[in-house]
């Protein structure tokens, strides 16, 4: 059986391959690579560039691989950019994902795992977020996932596809292997570490005055290895049989920014140094989610949960690669 990591060669996607790899699966990568890096797929797994949205060339792939399963990593992610351009996000998210599915079903697979967001809840009504919670999202960024997500749950009513929606926010950290190289970055936990290297004078804050603790937004933040693992138990769950389900991702109790920062100078022995700006639309103050049911049902259990353990292989691992994988070709 071989699965199909559609974005595999992105940040969470390419670690998900690597934990595949290593769990001795086979597995293809299916990338157009305007936000992955050809670098970041082991040379041992095939690499086919395209959209998502070409539903003749995924449709052909997937039936020469012989695949059973997709896990769909593919989708744009910036609050901010959403709000400012929300059209570009339904066309990718939701336009190019209905493309997706029609090649998966054209193909015969029957399961499939779609890297979701708690950004779906918008304003939780408590915390932490339980997946019974309304999700009435905030920005348009959400609003895209939630709508995939009820494209999946109706496909899967009418012709049979199976898949889990993995909730979450935050992935951090890095494998022995891969970590964040985006261009531009735009997540907090590198852009930290870009003022620890020297690369930038400060971090902006974007706001102080949330009813939070210290006025700065609280998030969750988890480990790319462990929702790498939550993806292959979510694979391990459907092989078994299991039923359609959607899963939250959270650490139960959330970090704010300024926590952040400072736990990162602690890891780098950085000052960092800060620099206060406006609010950015969309964003919630507080956002942390349970993970009791995924706990439960799939039998996840995060080995990375400490943000000091999160941060310290963030910053081994750019200070590895102070250029990310530009010693590399981005094309293949």
């Amino acid at each position: 059986m071989t699965v199909c990591v559609i974005g595999g060669a992105g940040y969470i996607g390419s670690v998900a391959v690597e934990r595949l790899v290593q769990t001795g699966r086979n597995v293809i990568v299916y990338d157009n690579l305007s936000k992955g890096h050809a670098a970041a797929v082991p040379p041992s797994v095939p690499l086919v560039r395209g959209d998502h949205g070409d539903q003749n060339l995924l449709t052909q792939t997937l039936k020469n691989y012989r695949c059973t399963a997709v896990m769909h990593f593919s989708a744009l992610s910036l609050v901010g950019e959403s709000v400012e351009n929300p059209l570009l996000y339904y066309e990718n998210n939701i336009a190019r994902g209905v493309a997706l599915l029609k090649a998966v079903l054209a193909a015969d697979i029957r399961r499939f795992i779609f890297s979701s967001t708690a950004a779906v809840y918008g304003e939780p009504r408590s915390i932490p977020i339980m997946e019974d919670d309304p999700t009435v999202p905030a920005n348009p960024y959400g609003n895209t996932k939630i709508a995939f997500e009820r494209l999946l749950r109706d496909t899967g009513s009418a012709h049979g596809l199976r898949s889990v929606c993995l909730r979450y926010f935050n992935a951090c950290g890095a494998s022995g292997e891969h970590g964040e190289d985006h261009d531009p970055e735009s997540h907090l936990i590198p852009l930290i570490l870009q003022v620890a290297a020297g690369k930038r004078a400060s971090i902006k804050v974007f706001g102080k005055d949330y009813p939070t603790p210290d006025g700065t937004c609280v998030r969750d933040y988890i480990h790319v290895l462990d929702l790498a693992d939550a993806h292959l138990l979510a694979l391990e769950y459907l092989e078994r049989g299991g039923k359609s389900d959607f899963f939250n991702l959270g650490n139960g109790t959330g970090f704010s920014v300024l926590e952040v920062i400072e736990t990162a100078r602690r890891v780098t022995g950085h000052p960092i140094p800060c620099q206060e700006a406006p609010r950015r639309p969309g964003d919630p103050a507080v956002l942390v989610a349970s993970s009791d049911k995924i706990r439960r049902t799939l039998g996840w259990n995060p080995s990375h949960p400490g943000l000091d353990d999160i941060i310290a292989s963030a910053w081994k691992w750019h200070s590895a690669h102070p250029d990310g994988y530009s010693e590399n070709p981005k094309e293949p």
